[in-house]
This record gives C-alpha cells, sequence and structure tokens, in this order.
C-alpha cells in the first residue's frame, strides 16, 4: 500500500507542478479594458515586520477620493485576515501615460509628521491593488553569470531614514506607477491587466505652481532632493504626485502571477523540497523493507510453532500480548474526540488542497482560501461525529451524548478562545487588523449553528453503524508489563517517532511562516500537496515502527503511543517556530509578539489533531491486520 501510494505521488508530481504554475482562475473571468477605461485603483492597508499589527490606510493622512472613503465588500476570508479594500483618488485610465500629476497637497500638523515618522521608523509598507493584482516593487539583481534577473517585494514603503540612529527620515510623495498589460486583437478585443509595480520616491516640490498644472520639480529627477520630515515643526505641507506608465507585456493573464510567486527564490525552494523527498523517500523506504522483512519472519515462525503442535514452545514477543493489545486504553473518551476533531482537520486539508491546486483558491480570489478553510472545517463536522462515535463505540463507551458534546466543543471552544483573546488585544491597540464584532458572531453561528449540529447527525450514522470486532479475544485479567529498557519509555519513543514527520515538512513550513508573518506570497501548492503526502506516509510508517517495537516489548498499551508518536511532530513544529520567531523576525513590541505565539499555538495544536489521527489509523489498520494473520487458540 506505502508502495502504490509512492507511485502515484511521483506520477502527479508534474500534473500538480503545471497546475501550479499555469492552470489559474476557473470561474474567474478576466477584465478587458479599452483606451480611456478607467483602471481602479484600491488600497488596502500598511504592514510592518516590526509590529504584525496592520494599520489602515487613510490613518496616515494620505490624499483622501472626493466622493468620499467607500469600502469594498469583503468576504469572510478577507475579514478575518484583517483585509480591507478602499477606494483611492488616484486616476488611471487604459493605456493613457501621465508624466507628472497632482495629487493633493496635504497640510501636516505637529501629530500627523510623528505619526508618518513612526510609520517609517517602523518599516511599514503601502499595500495597493489594482484588476485584483497587489502592487509590488521591482528589484533587479545579477546572477553569478552577469546576468540580470528581478524579484518582487510586496507593496512600497512609506518612506525611509535618510541617516541610521533615526534623523532625519524622508516620506515617499511621489509614485511611479507601471501598468503592464497584454493584448491579442485576435483573440479578445482590449487590454489586460498582468502587472502592477510601483516605485516610490521622496521628492521636495516645489510649491509654488499654478492651481491646475504641476510644479516644475515634477516629473521628479535623481537629483531631487528627498522631502524630510521634522518632527519639531508644528506644521509641514506636503505635495503628493504620481506618474503612470502603460508598457505591453509578453506574459499571458493566465500567467500573470508568476512574477509574485517570484518573491521567493524559486531555484533554493525546488532544491530544499527535491532534497527533502529524497531523504524522507529513502529512510521510509528503508523502514518499510525492515519492517516487510522483520514481520514476516516473525509471522512465518508462528505458524510453524502453530502446525507444529508437538513441540510445546512459549509464545515471545509481540504475540505473547495479543489477549490484552485490544484493550480499551485510558480515557477513551478524549482519545474517541480527538480522532475524531483529527478527521475533521484532516478532510478538510485534503478537500482544500484539492481545489487550491485546481486552481479554484488562487491569489486573484482575495480571501478565498481562508473562507475554505473555515467553511470546510465547519461542514466536516459531520465527519469528526462519525468518527468519534465509532471509535468511542469500539472501546465499550455508553456516555454518547457527553462524547459528541466534547467532540463538537472541546478543540474548538480551546481554538475559538485563542482567536478571541488576540483579537481582544488586537482591538485594544486600535489597529486595523481586528476582525469586527460581527464577523466573530458569525463564526460562531457557523460553529454553534452548522458544525455543532453536523457532529450529531455524524454521531448518529456512527452509532448505527456496527463496529469491527477485534481479531482475537480479549483477556479478563490484564497482563503485566514487564520494565521497558529507557528508549522504550513513552516520552523517549513519542519525542524519537515525532522527529521524522517534522523533517518531512520543517522545509516546507519555512515558506509557510514566511508567507504568514513576512508577507510573502504563497501560492505553490503543488509543492505543498507533494509535502502532505510525504507527511502522511511518514507518520503512517514510524508510528507504524514503534508500535511494532512497542509490542515486541511486550507493552499492549499502544492507542494513546499511536496517537501521540506522529502527533508530538506538532511539538516540534512549535519549537521550530519560537526558533523562526527570535531568527528572522524582528518583532519589537509584546502584543505582536503574543500575537504569533497565540496563532502558533492555534497551528501547533491542529497539527498536532492532523498528525496524530493519521498515525493512530495506521497504527490501528497494522495491528488489526498482523494479528489477524496468526492462529490464536
Amino acid at each position: 500500500m506505502a508502495r502504490l501510494l509512492l507511485l502515484r505521488a511521483v506520477l502527479v508530481v508534474l500534473a500538480l507542478v503545471y497546475a501550479t504554475h499555469a492552470f489559474y482562475l476557473p470561474g474567474v473571468a478576466p477584465i478587458e479594458y479599452y483606451p480611456t477605461d478607467r483602471v481602479y485603483l484600491s488600497v488596502n492597508q500598511l504592514t510592518s515586520v516590526h509590529t504584525q499589527l496592520p494599520m489602515r490606510y487613510y490613518a496616515l493622512p494620505f490624499c483622501l477620493p472626493p466622493e468620499g472613503i467607500e469600502d469594498d465588500r469583503e468576504n469572510l476570508g478577507e475579514l478575518l485576515l484583517g483585509d480591507r479594500i478602499e477606494n483611492s483618488p488616484y486616476i488611471l485610465l487604459a493605456k493613457t501615460a501621465e508624466p507628472c500629476k497632482v495629487l493633493c497637497e496635504v497640510q501636516l500638523n505637529k501629530e500627523q509628521i510623528k505619526a508618518f515618522i513612526e510609520a517609517v521608523e517602523q518599516e511599514y509598507r503601502v499595500h495597493w491593488i489594482v484588476d485584483s493584482l497587489p502592487a509590488a516593487t521591482k528589484k533587479t539583481m545579477t546572477d553569478m553569470n552577469g546576468l540580470a534577473q528581478y524579484s518582487y517585494d510586496a507593496g512600497f514603503p512609506v518612506g525611509e531614514i535618510v541617516i541610521s540612529g533615526g534623523k532625519p527620515t524622508s516620506m515617499n510623495n511621489h509614485v511611479d506607477i507601471t501598468i503592464l498589460y497584454h493584448e491579442e486583437p485576435v483573440d479578445y478585443q482590449g487590454i489586460r491587466v498582468v502587472g502592477f509595480e510601483v516605485h516610490a520616491r521622496s521628492v521636495a516640490h516645489n510649491l509654488e505652481f499654478t492651481k491646475g498644472s504641476h510644479p516644475d520639480t515634477c516629473p521628479p529627477s535623481p537629483q531631487s532632493p528627498a522631502l524630510v520630515l521634522d518632527k519639531e515643526k508644528d506644521e509641514q505641507r506636503v505635495l503628493f504626485t504620481y506618474s503612470v506608465k502603460w508598457e505591453a507585456s509578453e506574459h499571458k493573464w493566465a500567467s500573470r502571477w508568476d512574477s509574485y510567486l517570484l518573491m521567493t527564490d524559486d531555484q533554493i525552494h525546488w532544491f530544499s523540497i527535491i532534497n527533502s523527498l529524497m531523504i524522507v523517500l529513502f529512510l521510509t523506504g528503508m523502514v518499510a523493507m525492515i519492517m516487510m522483512r522483520t514481520l514476516h519472519a516473525d509471522v512465518r515462525r508462528y505458524r510453524e510453532m502453530a502446525e507444529n503442535a508437538e513441540e510445546a514452545q512459549e509464545e515471545t514477543g509481540w504475540k505473547l500480548v495479543h489477549g490484552d493489545v485490544f484493550r480499551a486504553p485510558s480515557h477513551p473518551m478524549l482519545l474517541a474526540v480527538s480522532v475524531g476533531n483529527g478527521v475533521q482537520v484532516f478532510a478538510m486539508t485534503v478537500i482544500t488542497m484539492i481545489f487550491a491546486v485546481l486552481g479554484f483558491l488562487s491569489p486573484a480570489n482575495r480571501g478565498a482560501l481562508m473562507t475554505a478553510v473555515v467553511v470546510l472545517l465547519v461542514v466536516m463536522g459531520i465527519c469528526s461525529g462519525f468518527y468519534s462515535a465509532r471509535i468511542y463505540k469500539m472501546f465499550k463507551g455508553k456516555a454518547w451524548t457527553k462524547n459528541t458534546l466534547t467532540t463538537a466543543l472541546l478543540y474548538p471552544s480551546i481554538v475559538f478562545s485563542i482567536f478571541f483573546i488576540l483579537n481582544t488585544i488586537i482591538m485594544g491597540q486600535k489597529t486595523y487588523g481586528a476582525v469586527p464584532f460581527l464577523t466573530l458572531l458569525e463564526v460562531l453561528g457557523l460553529w454553534l449553528g452548522v458544525s455543532v449540529p453536523l457532529t450529531f447527525l455524524g454521531a448518529y450514522f456512527g452509532l448505527k453503524k456496527p463496529v469491527e470486532e477485534p481479531p482475537v479475544r480479549v483477556n479478563q485479567i490484564p497482563r503485566q508489563i514487564p520494565e521497558q529498557v529507557w528508549y522504550m519509555k513513552p516520552i523517549v519513543s513519542i519525542l524519537m517517532g515525532g522527529i521524522l514527520p517534522f523533517g518531512a515538512i520543517f522545509i516546507e513550513l519555512f515558506f509557510i511562516l514566511s508567507s504568514i508573518w513576512l508577507h510573502k506570497f504563497y501560492y505553490l501548492f503543488g509543492f505543498l500537496f507533494i509535502v502532505f503526502v510525504i507527511l502522511i506516509l511518514t507518520c503512517a510508517e514510524i508510528t507504524i515502527v514503534m508500535c511494532y517495537f512497542q509490542l515486541c516489548s511486550e507493552d499492549y498499551h499502544w492507542w494513546w503511543r499511536a496517537f501521540l508518536t506522529s502527533g508530538a511532530s506538532a511539538l516540534y513544529v512549535f519549537l521550530y517556530s519560537v526558533f523562526y520567531f527570535f531568527s528572522r523576525l524582528q518583532i519589537t513590541k509584546f502584543v505582536s509578539a503574543m500575537l504569533y505565539m497565540g496563532y502558533t499555538t492555534i497551528m501547533a495544536l491542529e497539527f498536532f489533531l492532523l498528525t496524530g489521527t493519521i498515525g493512530f489509523f495506521a497504527c490501528y489498520y497494522f495491528v488489526r491486520q498482523i494479528y489477524a494473520s496468526i492462529k490464536v487458540d
């Protein structure tokens, strides 16, 4: 079975990579613009790697749209992620260049000057959107062969510190906007936007000019002096200007996101994934070979002993505990609840990845990924109720209602409580990333009004269906477990078992953490799906190996050990996230650090349920298979 899964994983690699880089946006139609059509520029938010607390764009005194600030309709995912999209005063007309245009003049007071200076010192970046594409700053570099290479940084800086030490500070009041477009008159009319580049500059404009025109410092030259903010001033006039340039591009609309994916080094990503894949496949192949050879030898020996009834030979090893191996574990309800919630997370993960690989959760559908995660997690409550009830029934449990209620409420309440506390703290900071109260009520309504009833429905079907009887009879009196060697102690074996699954995903975890906390784009779901398949195989195999060694040492308390062995990888995920926090991030505020640790705890908890459930079912079917293959009197 493991070899078949490995073969299937290898066969779909090319298809997954193709889906990641080429197949794009089912159900999303491109917008075609005709000359002089207005292309709307929307503003999103200001983000900083130092605080992780996004700021509303208009929290700083930027130019306001003449028609007033209007919010776009955000979906559930955008609201949970803190995305707020608003209109802007910038006017872009299709294929119409604008050498330099005055946007507005703002009279900054002392408090506003300090707010700008603080935003610059915290390295806040501005995020805009045009035709669902985010603004990006283009960076050009030279590779080892002397060829020019470029990459994108998300957004553009509010300003920069000219001299180290915090003085003086310049603000970017001029932006050069470049819109890349593609047109094919044979296939369609008009043009399609395929790129959105912004280069921000600080310019000390000459404020003496005729209204309706622009100053002689616009467009700015490379020698133009920077606009320096002075926090000692009571007032300071700032002129905001912009230029627009339209450039034809060979990139087609279907592949316009490829440039944004180059924000991370794709070669390093490829090398890391392939390296991890080869190491894990080698290790799992070796483990599978050792297990099959050893286990086949044990089964063959026990069958020979059963056939040769004249020789009285004493049973040893894992067969010796056949009368206790299917004895119910301690705290059976908690184990059933944990496995049920793990099945819920697993089903949500698989379905989300399938839709993501097929392109339905593309970056153009802002918030679609988070919306899909929440909705699928709610709907998959029926799976958690079904499997929790089945396992609890297998353990001969009788408190059905309590088990189902615990399944529906225990782990979701932990996650919701952490999220609610963090959101309350963010609200106290008066930042832009707080989830609105009505959205929290919506999530609470989905949980209590949809997920809980579906959990009871799944439990109803799970209880009606008969459970599989164990292949061997359970003894009335439990057998005494002999003293275990130090490396087979529960804590040691569990911690050892969690290392390999973590090793399968820690490289991909780096890119995921960078996407979340360093505002990098991550839509390489082909890579992620391959790593997920490796994770499943690794969790299954390491749990089976550790379970086999445990049974051979005559320790039959394998139920919880199977769940915790692969689930222990979540501990390493949490520890690596803490290491990432201190080594890669530059967070300075306590609230931001608390936010990071809170969300990391949620991630580690869900990963614990996911990997623990994979190990539990792998070990369960392994134990059933080996004890069904021998003859027991």
